[in-house]
């Protein structure tokens, strides 16, 4: 069952959506700052606009977490904070610009 937060009276369901819209526009927002063709981005994108679709029509949160997929409401809220704070890492890192220099040979072969 739903239960009552203390902020007038809401439920908590719609606090929770409301808190995951907030987040999947945050980090789309984050996203901009990113190459287009950049993997993360490109990728990132397609997942947030997919969830954020869910968010926006399924009003039951038992069916926006089967819709979703990714466990409980609170997990996805804190699963859709973790992606905001690494979007921002990401777009600090500039992890889509080349190496420094050449990665040591046989650095992606596993074993050796």
């Amino acid at each position: 069952s739903e239960g009552v937060t203390a902020l007038c009276f809401l439920t908590a369901s719609v606090v929770w959506i409301q808190r995951l819209r907030i987040l999947y526009s945050k980090i789309l927002a984050s996203l901009q700052t990113i190459p287009k063709d950049a993997a993360y981005r490109k990728y990132t994108e397609q997942l947030v606009n997919n969830r954020l679709h869910h968010v926006k029509t399924e009003p039951d949160i038992e069916k926006l977490e089967q819709k979703i997929s990714c466990g409980q409401i609170e997990e996805v809220i804190f699963q859709a904070e973790c992606e905001l704070n690494l979007s921002r890492k990401m777009s600090e890192w500039k992890a889509w610009e080349p190496l420094v220099e050449e990665p040591p040979p046989n650095q992606w072969k596993w074993p050796i």
